[in-house]
């Protein structure tokens, strides 16, 4: 999965890539041939006194010097380039991706998951890239240029290099075989520290109301620990190769001194070729050495890029049409013997449901915990597909209407509704952006939420925090109805949209959408009898089907279920 997520995500920057090759290959080059010329000016310089040669030779290692600088820095910076480049796309891929799955794929991964693999998982793959580019082309390189270099300095000492470089490579396969089953787990923990994390900071209040901050304590410890556990097993294993590196750079460097001193000795080696010699062990075995950083990057990008494939290669359960039709207008919302369950569910959530939401009439659902009130409205704005049935949008199956132009004709306000940072302003024009104040203004005065914006100093550019946390629960939900009223849709669905309101507040927004909204289809999903006791039709749901239809009056005489739900309330309420 690497390999083919790198191959389709590096494309657009192979110019980069083979500047980096090139640009590789230029700065070896130098650095191997910068040995050889020094070993000309001890033998052919220092030794017989030519210091007119040494003048020479130095500025020529002057000037290679300076264009392995040169080659250095640029395949530096164009590997980074690259990598950093990789990174944005990946992570704008997945992002991409996430949004459009639905709520079973999300749910299937967590949101702590995709969170980590959007972040964590892309940045170890980048560092893969990174380090590939500045470090790993140039070692084989060094490697191979450094055998031959060697090689043509003295055969004999060679030998040495024959022994001491399979050596490295043993260990340096041993330890990439240990790590990747080791990083797998430590990614799936890092999952699990952001999934603690993430709960805690969520449901803050609702611990400490409980006062259990000390038991949130332990359960991160427990998290943590388990991260630090498998993140030091994988320390400890890679600790291991730098100093064994450095053991067996050490002892064949004094194998090389002590035989090589014999061999000059005997007069069948130069000195220069023997310090030469040295030079070129030296890069092999450091050549070897950044190749051992593969050992630690490559098995955990693999597992990263593993884990990134998986959200990239899942296909969303809701998807456009090959063959998409848009309606020509508006029209009715209609559930056509419509029928959902979830995987693995023993029965299903809603079983043939059959009504329809009109233009200029009010639909509301009701019906207790369980029997299928989000789940309907889930499928009337198309966040999931019905098991079975149709549900339809102005006589279009809406599984054929493309989801952008189903999203702008069907606006939906959720049971919790969310304000992202920024401000009144920006929120209002999350769905239309070309809206002027005045409609904003318009859309706060019939959310009911004119008041308490007009009184904030910075009106409509009055700074919003994340998840609107700087806001009641009651004006979160007006701003986000009027968020929804200037979008303007053909179809309005409040899946419990009044639920922080006041009965007063939610009499007057009803007034008002009644008298602003007067072409929309309404559907209004709701706890309360008080808010929609005004409906033009009421569906009652009773375990996933219609027990009951009708207007207020009509359902207390024929539906013993709404009068149960009727009663309960008037019983709460006294």
């Amino acid at each position: 999965m690497l390999l083919t997520l790198l191959r389709e995500h590096l494309r657009p920057h192979r110019g980069l890539l083979v500047a980096v090759v090139v640009l590789q290959v230029l700065q070896t080059t130098a650095s191997l041939y910068l040995p050889r010329l020094n070993a000309d000016i001890i033998d052919r310089g220092v030794a017989t006194g030519d210091t007119a040669h040494i003048w020479r030779t130095g500025g020529l290692m002057l000037a290679v010097t300076a264009v392995q600088v040169v080659a250095t820095i640029a395949a530096v910076w164009c590997g980074a380039r690259a990598a950093m480049s990789l990174g944005r796309d990946l992570r704008g891929a997945v992002f991409e991706h996430v949004l459009s799955l639905s709520k079973a794929e999300v749910g299937r991964f967590g949101a702590p998951s995709l969170i980590t693999r959007g972040t964590n998982d892309v940045q170890q793959v980048q560092v893969l890239v990174l380090m590939t580019c500045t470090m790993i082309i140039s070692a084989p390189l060094l490697c191979l240029g450094g055998v031959v270099m060697a090689l043509r300095e003295d055969v004999w000492l060679s030998r040495l290099v024959v022994v001491a470089v399979p050596v490295l490579v043993g260990v340096m396969a041993l330890v990439m075989v240990r790590l990747g089953p080791l990083f797998g787990r430590l990614q799936q923990r890092l999952d699990t520290v952001n999934r603690v994390l993430r709960e805690q900071l969520t449901g803050l209040r609702v611990v400490r109301g409980f006062v259990r901050e000390d038991a949130e304590v332990a359960r991160f410890a427990r998290a943590n620990a388990d991260l630090t556990d498998v993140a030091l097993r994988a320390g400890r294993l890679f600790a291991v190769v730098f100093p064994f590196v450095g053991l067996v750079v050490n002892l064949t460097s004094a194998a090389v001194v002590w035989f090589g001193a014999g061999r000059v000795e005997a007069g069948d080696l130069q000195v220069g070729s023997l310090i030469a010699f040295l030079s070129y062990l030296v890069q092999i075995l450091m050549g070897v050495l950044m190749t051992t950083f593969l050992a630690v990057v490559g098995p955990r990008a693999a597992v990263s890029a593993g884990r990134i494939g998986e959200v990239l290669r899942t296909v969303p359960g809701v998807h456009d049409a090959q063959a998409p039709r848009a309606p020509d207008g508006p029209g009715p919302l209609e559930f056509h013997e419509v029928s959902f369950s979830y995987p693995g569910a023993d029965r299903p959530v809603l079983d043939r449901v059959t009504f329809d939401v009109a233009p200029g009439r009010t639909t509301a659902v009701i019906g207790s915990t369980g029997s299928g009130k989000t789940t309907l409205v889930n499928l009337a704005a198309r966040l999931a597909d019905v098991s079975a049935g149709r549900v339809t949008l102005a006589g279009i199956d809406v599984r054929e209407v493309p989801d952008a132009d189903l999203r702008r004709r069907v606006g939906l306000v959720p049971q919790r509704p969310y304000l992202f940072a920024g401000t009144v302003a920006s929120n209002l024009r999350f769905g239309r952006p070309e809206a002027t104040e005045e409609e904003l203004w318009a859309a706060l005065r019939t959310a009911q939420a004119e008041d308490f914006v007009a009184a904030r100093p910075e009106g409509l550019q009055a700074p919003v925090s994340q998840g609107g946390t700087n806001v009641s629960g009651g004006q979160r939900q007006r701003l986000s109805i009027a968020r929804l009223l200037v979008q303007r849709p053909d179809v309005v669905v409040f899946d419990d949209a009044f639920s922080a309101l006041d009965t007063t507040t939610d009499a007057r927004l009803r007034e008002a959408l009644a008298r602003d909204l007067p072409g929309a289809a309404v559907l209004v999903v709701a706890q309360r009898v008080s808010t929609i006791v005004g409906a033009d039709q009421i569906v009652v749901l009773d375990g996933g089907r219609v027990v009951g239809r009708g207007t207020h009056a009509e359902l207390l005489q024929t539906c013993p279920t709404y009068e149960e739900i009727v009663a309960s309330q008037l019983e709460v309420a006294a």
